[in-house]
């Protein structure tokens, strides 16, 4: 079974029922904006329910890797066989640097697993200055992946458009009855809940406001969108000629443990 090949800050995996509970009982090609970890990519290719898709996202580090995996997977594997990086904090803060001083592709993509398994809670985040700079994790015994799920994953990904833009031009390009899982940075619900910098440009309302006029003129077309949002006002007002959908996730992401829990989102279709 295909899983993540990383730990991503807002994953779906976990909302992964409620989400395919509501997919369109048939579709054309798949077109996913906000790959991320890819939870839900892998959940539909596992149920063989995907014959072509496109993965996109601003984050060129994420893109560069999927690519990676899917064109060159065993110079991949042998970059990751050689990283001497151990699980403590001085080795986390070198593989860092050198990941910031911009190696080549397929070592950047190697890099990019170490400090995945290795930093706080999956989080990226890049400061003002596009730098990758979470924290050590310290977690016990957080591995890599085996060489058998990066070659799987490598297969899943054959014949697949991976492509690093803006999401407005990949919903663009949908088509009739194209199904778009759009799962954006969340709208905070708080001001103390916006907690990453995801691009160095950021996520703000003005973005929000931009996906849900792609949104809408998609749905004008006949092509199946979702979206999954925080439960906000502002969220709520620009979806609300759409089908809104409440339900609860699990929050990860708290330097508070008394702070996770259970927490409402919305899951919007337009069908």
């Amino acid at each position: 079974m295909l899983s993540p090949i990383l730990k991503w800050a807002g994953g779906k995996r976990r909302l992964l029922p409620s989400i395919i509970e509501r997919v369109p009982n048939s579709f054309n090609k798949y077109v996913e904006p906000f790959v991320g970890g890819g939870a839900m990519f892998f959940e539909l290719k596992n149920r063989g329910w995907i014959t072509s898709a496109t993965l996109s996202d601003l984050n060129s580090d994420l893109i560069s890797l999927y690519t990676i995996i899917r064109d060159k997977p065993e110079e991949l594997i042998d970059s990751l066989e050689n990283i001497d990086y151990k699980n403590n904090r001085e080795d986390y803060n070198s593989a860092r640097d050198e990941f910031n001083s911009n190696p080549f592709p397929v070592r950047k993509a190697a890099l990019m697993i170490y400090l995945n398994r290795h930093c706080f809670n999956g989080l990226y985040r890049v400061n003002s200055s596009g730098k990758f700079n979470v924290p050590f994790g310290k977690y016990k015994s957080p591995g890599v992946p085996s060489r058998e799920q990066i070659m799987e994953i490598s297969r899943s990904l054959k014949n697949v458009e991976i492509k690093h833009c803006d999401f407005e031009s990949v919903i663009r390009e949908a088509k009739h009855e194209d199904y778009v899982y759009i799962d954006p940075p969340y709208h905070p619900i708080s001001e103390t809940s916006f907690f990453t910098s995801y691009s160095s440009g950021g996520f703000g309302e003005q973005e929000q406001r931009r996906l849900a006029k792609a949104f809408m003129s998609a749905s004008s077309l006949g092509v199946f969108l979702m979206i999954s949002n925080s439960d906000s006002s502002l969220i709520r007002e620009l979806y609300s000629d759409f089908n809104i959908s409440n339900v609860l996730a699990a929050r990860s992401i708290n330097s508070n443990g008394k702070g996770r829990g259970k927490i409402n989102e919305v899951l919007i279709t337009n069908y």
